[in-house]
């Protein structure tokens, strides 16, 4: 009696603790509710309106009055190239000019006296043609009279030709001034907007190149963050979207954000995308490029079907869960949405409400195997 005792405890005690005991797994209820999903990405601060300053004319750098950090203003003047001879070429160009003008008003002057004299000349060769015919001058007298006429309109000709090619030539001396000038302003390094000074390239004495930056401003207003979201993750993310930045420089305060743009290019290598974040309110005080936690708020879905994320599974390349069933595990190929950042995964098809579902166990799960719930 007692062998077959300790027999019959010896079985129970192998059911319960040996090879043959069940799997002892944590279950949780498939539930229904609302989710409020996110989703959350690192990036950078970046300004949307960055401007290069630099010069169009390659020289020697001679000031430059502006440093990181400074507000400058739209027209201010930040800096200059060396002119080296241009001032002294504009000079000798604007004396041009007033030579020529010079030269204008007496060709001008000297046109008028003979417009004046020709006008005299052929009256008088008029009226010696009519003393002709009437036979009280000679026919040589009146050839004088018409060849001095003749001989001033030719020289009146010829003064209005030369009062015309020096006015070409002040309209083309005036363009060699304005060429100059429009030179000289190029050696200037203006602001084209009131912004902030980020970065300071060149120190004064040094030779540019054309087209090299000196100086990088940003519109300050124009900060965002630009994010990358994974690409999975960002399926219902759109512009106008709230948000919440986290600077890694007061990781303890959040800032509101919004969604500002998506951009049009993902990243294929990470499989991410871009999205740049405005903030909202007063943008913080904090150098460009510095990093940022940024979780976009996404529209709650209402009413649906919910179970933990750690439920699910994958068998045979097919996404599902792992159901209690009668103390067997039995897996159920589910259709799933969205996820929440609290663990929480919306399930779309495949399970009802109230059903257990499992979603730890020590040990890999099979078809049929008995299993026990904590």
């Amino acid at each position: 009696m007692i062998f077959l005792l300790a027999v019959a405890g010896a079985v129970v005690l192998i059911l319960k603790k040996g090879p043959l005991a069940p799997v002892v797994v944590e279950v949780a209820e498939a539930g229904q509710g609302d989710l409020h999903s996110a989703s959350f990405g690192v990036g950078t601060l970046e300004a949307l309106r960055t401007y290069e300053i630099g010069p169009t004319r390659g020289g020697r750098l001679l000031t430059l009055s502006v440093d990181q950090g400074d507000q400058v203003q739209e027209g201010q003047l930040l800096g200059e190239m060396d002119p080296v001879d241009l001032p002294y070429r504009l000079e000798s160009a604007r004396r041009n000019v007033l030579r020529t003008e010079s030269a204008i008003s007496a060709a001008d002057a000297k046109r008028a006296d003979l417009s004046a004299r020709l006008a005299l000349a052929r009256k008088e060769a008029d009226r010696y043609r009519e003393l002709g015919l009437e036979k009280q001058v000679s026919q040589d007298q009146v050839d004088v009279k018409v060849t001095a006429a003749v001989s001033l309109a030719h020289q009146l000709r010829a003064a209005e030709a030369d009062l015309q090619a020096l006015r070409h030539d002040l309209e083309r001396t005036r363009e060699d001034v304005r060429a100059l000038e429009a030179q000289l302003r190029e050696l200037r390094l203006v602001s084209p907007v009131a912004g902030l000074v980020v970065d300071r390239r060149v120190d004064p004495g040094s030779v540019v190149m054309a087209g090299t930056p000196v100086l990088q401003l940003i519109d300050p207003s124009t900060v965002w963050v630009r994010v990358r979201v994974d690409q999975k993750r960002s399926r219902g993310v759109r512009v106008g979207l709230p948000a919440e930045i986290r600077l890694r420089e007061h990781p303890g305060k959040a800032l509101p954000g919004r969604v500002a743009r998506m951009e049009a290019i993902a990243d294929s290598l990470t499989e991410e995308r871009w999205v740049n974040v405005a903030f909202e309110g007063a943008i913080p005080s904090v150098p460009l490029g510095s990093l940022a936690n940024v979780t976009i708020h996404l529209p709650p879905v209402t009413g649906v079907l919910w179970v933990p994320a750690a439920a699910l599974q994958e068998k045979a390349g097919e996404k599902g869960v792992w159901l209690l069933d009668g103390g067997r595990a039995t897996f159920r190929p589910v259709v799933i949405g969205v996820r929440t950042l609290d663990g929480r995964v919306e399930v779309r098809k495949g399970l009802e409400a109230g059903e257990k579902v499992i979603v730890y166990t020590a040990r890999r799960m099979e078809e049929g195997l008995k299993v026990e719930a904590r």
